[in-house]
């Protein structure tokens, strides 16, 4: 007798033993009658599909945090990236993997990620292991942006270019379209200018054009209210309405009339705010030093330069130089063509500069002078100190300014510094925060509120 295998597709689960009394039972077959006969062959038998493992977990199961002590190790793993001396025995998976690896493409050791090489310098220090490849280096570009918070990502992008010489690589437009725009990225590629292709060109001006519209925003409000201000207050009048006196001013004029017994100042002669007129009272010459290492600064310059010619109540100018001078001032309705307009790099000729700004101020006590530079001095530098003198003596109020941005005091010509602030021209560091303050007392000719030095570091 030979032995049948059922069919698992077609065979029925046994019923109760047939009766014996009954009718010969008819041979059961394999085949369904006729009305159970499915239109199309029975279909290979689909195993019914385990739930999900999250349908079967309590919610508060999947809501627990991690304990303090496995997040510290967590943050520890990613800061000291894999291999056996992390010494934290902790396993990253998921996000956290995505994370770490790039971060290790950037930061790691020896082996790269993505088909990226990488390579160990001399002596065990870490080396950075993405490659050249465009196509590589844009898909970790939109990577960090995905994990990453945007404060994050700009300052891996700067290290990415400063670590691993990847400048050339934003001369393509797919490039440009994966970075994150930052006030640092625009110092970059103003200082690729002249090597763009056209095609790349448009590209960056769009970059440039997004960072600049986004400062101008921030920016600008507060600039034009401090300084609308400051220009009013900067005119004096002796019969100033009630809510335009100057107290200050007015108790300084007044103490000969202070009466002991009763402890007050009698006002016989009130000094107020005036109101500016119309035309133009004040100008003010920004003088930017375009020097390499002045990037974030010429950008943050030529949005204010920007922002300042748009007060009707101030005539501004704005010259570029390193060991030449350029005059932008006809472009500074655009800070972008400004920008375009400067070439980052070269020497430093600032005793040149400053005689071209000299020769174009006609009213030296309405005059404020910038100047935005490390005092890293090329030209003649005994020259250029009696050239700020000499402006001083006319009635110019002179602003020298190491920095204009947030990276704090820069290195520079401690000397010089000295120099300028024996001229009674102090020189330090300014935030973008911190300059309409520094204009405004500029303007008004009061004391400049000056950071100090020792935290700016």
């Amino acid at each position: 007798m030979t032995r049948t295998t059922p069919d698992p597709a077609t065979t029925t689960a046994p019923g109760p033993a047939p009766d014996p009394t009954s009718a010969p039972a008819t041979p059961r077959t394999t085949t369904p009658p006729p009305s159970a006969t499915p239109p199309h062959p029975a279909p290979h038998p689909v195993p019914a599909t385990p739930p999900h493992p999250a349908a079967s977990t309590p919610v508060s199961a999947t809501l627990v945090p991690p304990t303090p002590e496995a997040e510290r190790l967590r943050r520890w793993r990613l800061v000291l990236g894999s291999g056996g001396a992390d010494g934290t025995g902790c396993e990253l998976r998921g996000r956290d993997a995505a994370m770490d690896g790039a971060l290790a493409s950037l930061y790691g050791r020896e082996g790269g990620n993505g088909g990226n090489s990488g390579k160990r310098a001399e002596g065990g220090r870490r080396t950075a292991g993405l490659g050249a490849s465009a196509p590589g280096v844009a898909r970790w570009l939109g990577d960090i942006r995905t994990y990453f918070p945007s404060p994050v990502v700009q300052v891996m992008q700067r290290d990415a270019i400063d670590r691993l010489g990847l400048s050339a690589l934003l001369l393509e437009p797919e490039m440009l379209e994966a970075v994150e725009a930052d006030v640092h990225l625009v110092g970059t590629l103003l200082s690729l200018n002249r090597l763009m292709p056209e095609r790349a060109r448009e590209s960056a001006r769009a970059v440039v054009r997004t960072v600049v519209e986004e400062l101008e925003r921030k920016l600008a409000q507060r600039t034009r209210a401090t300084l609308t201000g400051a220009l009013d207050r900067s005119a004096r009048t002796s019969r100033p309405r009630h809510r335009d006196i100057d107290w200050d001013r007015t108790i300084r004029a007044n103490l000969k009339n202070y009466l002991p017994e009763h402890r007050t100042v009698v006002p016989e002669r009130l000094i107020g705010y005036g109101r500016a007129a119309r035309s133009v009272r004040k100008e003010v010459v920004l003088c930017i030093d375009q020097s390499g290492s002045m990037a974030a600064s010429v950008v943050y310059a030529s949005v204010f330069g920007a922002v300042l010619a748009s007060l009707r109540a101030l005539d501004t100018r704005l010259v570029v130089f390193d060991t030449a001078v350029v005059d932008l001032t006809d472009q500074l309705d655009d800070p972008v063509d400004v920008l375009f307009g400067t070439q980052l790099g070269g020497g430093t000729d600032i005793n040149r500069a400053l005689a071209y700004c000299q020769s174009r101020i006609t009213r030296p006590a309405d005059t404020v002078v910038v100047l935005v530079s490390d005092l890293y001095e090329g030209g003649i530098r005994d020259e250029m100190l009696k050239r700020v003198a000499a402006m001083k003596a006319s009635g110019v109020q002179f602003v020298t300014l190491l920095a204009l941005s947030d990276e704090g005091a820069p290195a520079y010509d401690r000397e010089h510094a000295a120099a300028l602030a024996a001229l009674d021209a102090p020189a330090f560091a300014c935030t973008p925060d911190l300059f309409p303050d520094v204009m405004a007392a500029a303007l008004e000719k009061r004391p400049l509120p000056i950071p100090d030095m020792a935290e700016q570091r």
